[in-house]
């Protein structure tokens, strides 16, 4: 919608055909879990698309905590969900690690030291 003083700054739109209930579980202390269940647009289960999960938690770092967020990959039920969190998130953090490292590597390379 635009008004007298300008145009629309947003074209925020839902897309339908991809709604999901999030329901979250966590163990109060060092992450948690969502679990995303497709549903259309009435707000019953869609069969046709597939439950997933993710999962949080923080790391501590010098710089204060670091949010960590992964999908869980191949977790049916929550009880997978909990037993495969551990190894999604080290995978999501050697990611991010190795990501970091690489991004620090192409800035080195373009510091450049007057008279060298």
């Amino acid at each position: 919608m635009s008004d007298a003083n300008g145009p629309k700054i947003t074209n925020i739109k839902i897309n339908p055909d991809n709604l999901y209930k999030e329901e979250t579980f966590t163990d109060l202390t060092y992450a948690s879990i969502r679990r995303l269940t497709p549903v259309k647009i009435d707000g019953s289960v869609d069969e046709s698309r597939e439950t997933f999960f993710t999962g949080m938690a923080q790391l501590m770092s010098p710089n204060g905590p670091i949010p960590v967020q992964c999908v869980i990959e191949g977790a049916k039920t929550l009880s997978e969900a909990a037993d495969k969190l551990p190894d999604a998130i080290e995978k999501t953090v050697q990611a991010m690690i190795a990501e970091a490292k690489e991004m620090e590597r192409k800035e080195a390379s373009r510091i450049v030291m007057p008279g060298q």
